[in-house]
């Protein structure tokens, strides 16, 4: 059974750059039949897809208000993917998930699309 675990910093200064890693448990990341995405959600907001990427077909999407600041890899060495945000402010204080979705389904921004989610971080903007 594949599990995602979440890490990051919980706080972050303005004008910073934010990295939060993926770690997933029972299953490959360089699995075909799969792609790993970021989301998140701001208080009181709904979930925001940020980014996704397939590993073995080096295929990667972007929300557009997002991909001047946003980067998405995997580290195949330790079995996780990251996620790098630029330029943080305030209102990238969000609880950051990861989360799997099937290579077939053509909807990655759509958060009932995925079948395993990490637990969430909470990440803080703040001087």
């Amino acid at each position: 059974q594949v599990q995602l675990l979440e890490a990051g910093p919980g706080l972050v200064k303005p004008s910073q750059t934010l990295s939060l890693s993926c770690a997933v448990s029972g299953g490959s990341i360089t699995a075909n039949n799969y792609y790993w995405s970021w989301f998140r959600q701001p208080p009181g907001k709904g979930l925001e897809w940020m980014a996704t990427i397939q590993y073995r077909g080096g295929v990667t999407f972007y929300s557009p208000p997002l991909k001047s600041r946003t980067a998405i890899s995997a580290d195949t060495s330790r079995n996780r993917f990251t996620l790098r945000l630029n330029s943080v402010t305030p209102e990238d204080t969000a609880v950051y998930y990861c989360a799997r979705i099937r290579y077939d389904s053509n909807s990655y921004n759509n958060p009932s699309q995925y079948d395993v989610w990490g637990p969430g971080t909470q990440v803080t903007v703040s001087s």
